[in-house]
């Protein structure tokens, strides 16, 4: 097995274990908070996330995609100085950056997402962001060098300290008020991910083949060239990035006030909120385990055949990764449309969010492939043009939200179409942009024969669920429907020729390993 698929798979079946445990927690939150807690929490985040893309400067991908360059070339020395230096950028841009977060707190809660709560949750999780740039250094080093396992390993480990965590602080702080309980949410993300930090850095400890604090200052003052090499890749790359987090921290402050124009409260414009990002986005993201376990493998592997001109390899890496996307994607989108309400009710306890779900889930297809794509580019040192991409969809849906959440007949619906019409937007222009670049042949035959399954088993698990199944209570009577449901899809694919031996042979030697 190459090490792209291992590498892939590793991270798949762990995105998938990182993915449960995250709805365990959401799950836990959102009984405890509610969607007004949870609301407050998903407002404060994506400010989180816009803070932590400014201080890492893209430089994991450039890392990534470095050290797989030196490491092919047994220049040890080389990747030395591109951690080092890595280190040095991310670190103190951190030191400026968390204490400016902590500061701009009271303006960001009382002025921008008109909810004064929302302080609280945004000071909890300013440490955060020091230990997610020196995680984001050794985890660049470790994908660089096609070793996934440690980063897979530390995302279950974060994971499970939340969840031993999250119920604690939650019900601790809730006696003060739901903006404490959502601070506390918040806090036990920052012990999961220290946690996480800890086993990343025992690991790199016991495999790294050189001493990092060795010369430390040295490698820093000499590595202008290695600061320039690595900035050619992460300023592009932290320009998609960026567009990206900018975009969702703005996301909240646009559907709050385009809802206050539509005449919606505060209070309940936070519940709405907490519905469609915290219950129904969560859902409809699930599958994405998928693409960022592909990306974050694509980047080395489409970097190292590149530069041996192995262009065949690269088409094929590509099409792998499409095909793995479009197949699990489907399958979601399926289980997401047929099931949302039942669903909901089971995992939130409500109902709300269903109808978020019913909207978006037919085309959240092109969100399940817009991660492959954009690890294309950037391996291929097509950043900038993947930043365009971005900033072009952003745009639009920023547009499309505030037209829309501002008419009272679309509200909070008008804020889900927006972001769908975004991400439908870059994933075109990705494919696009890659159609370019990469001799790559559409094998339209399969779109038509995946449609057709996907179809089909939509259309008997719709059946299967209001039909043969009514009388089952509703747990045993979702649960068989999306088995029957499971085994069909993979049958109509598997006859389409979609699922091909080669795959099952691939699963079993890694279960095997």
């Amino acid at each position: 097995m190459s090490k792209f698929l291992k590498g892939t798979l590793i991270l798949m079946m762990a995105g998938l274990i990182t993915r449960v445990l995250g709805f365990i927690n959401r799950i836990v939150v959102a009984r405890f908070i509610g969607e007004e807690g949870v609301g407050l929490f998903m407002m404060a985040f994506p400010t989180l996330i816009l803070v932590i893309t400014i201080t890492q400067m893209g430089i994991p991908v450039a890392i990534s995609k470095n050290v797989a360059e030196a490491e092919a070339r047994g220049d040890f020395k080389k990747i030395k100085k591109i951690l080092v230096v890595s280190l040095a950028v991310t670190l103190s841009l951190s030191v400026i950056f968390t204490p400016a977060l902590i500061l701009l707190a009271p303006y960001l809660s009382h002025t921008l997402f008109t909810d004064p709560r929302t302080y609280y949750p945004l000071v909890a999780i300013a440490p955060i962001v020091p230990i997610v740039a020196i995680s984001s250094v050794i985890r660049g080093y470790f994908q660089g060098r096609q070793n996934m396992a440690p980063a897979a390993f530390s995302q279950v480990i974060e994971q499970i300290i939340r969840i031993l965590l999250i119920a604690i602080m939650t019900r601790a702080f809730l006696p003060y008020g739901i903006e404490y309980a959502a601070a506390g949410a918040m806090i036990a993300s920052v012990l999961g991910e220290l946690a996480s930090l800890i086993y990343l850095f025992t690991a790199f400890k016991l495999k790294k083949k050189f001493k990092i604090r060795k010369n430390f200052f040295k490698s820093i003052s000499s590595g202008k060239q290695t600061f320039k090499e690595l900035m050619e890749i992460a300023l592009p790359a932290t320009g998609s990035r960026m567009i990206g987090s900018l975009s969702w921290f703005f996301e909240p402050i646009v559907v709050s006030h385009s809802l206050a124009i539509a005449g919606v409260a505060a209070v309940a414009a936070t519940k709405q909120y907490g519905a469609l990002t915290g219950y129904a986005l969560p859902l409809l993201m699930l599958p994405s385990f998928i693409t960022v376990s592909l990306s974050t493998s694509l980047v080395p592997a489409i970097s190292e055949a590149n530069s041996k001109k192995e262009f065949k390899t690269v088409e094929h890496r590509l099409q792998q990764a499409l095909r793995f996307s479009l197949i699990t994607g489907g399958l979601a989108v399926i289980l997401l449309y047929v099931f949302a309400e039942p669903l909901m009710e089971i995992m939130y306890g409500s109902k709300n969010g269903a109808g978020f779900i019913k909207l978006m889930a037919p085309f959240f297809i092109f969100y399940y492939y817009q991660g492959p794509l954009q690890a294309v580019l950037q391996a291929l040192n097509l950043a900038r043009a993947a930043m365009i991409n971005s900033l072009i969809g952003a745009i639009v849906k920023t547009a499309v939200i505030f037209l829309l959440a501002t008419q009272p007949q679309f509200g909070i619906n008008g804020a889900a179409l927006g972001i769908v019409v975004g991400t439908l937007l870059v994933t075109l222009l990705h494919f696009m942009t890659v159609m370019k670049v990469i001799p790559f042949t559409i094998y339209v035959m399969d779109y038509v024969k995946f449609l057709a399954a996907t179809l089909v088993s939509a259309l008997a698990s719709f059946w299967l669920y209001r039909v043969p199944f009514q009388e089952l209570s509703m747990l045993p009577r979702l649960l068989g429907s999306i088995m029957v449901m499971c085994v069909l899809y993979t049958i109509l694919l598997w006859t389409a020729g979609l699922i091909k031996r080669s795959d099952i042979v691939m699963f079993r030697k890694l279960i095997k390993k």
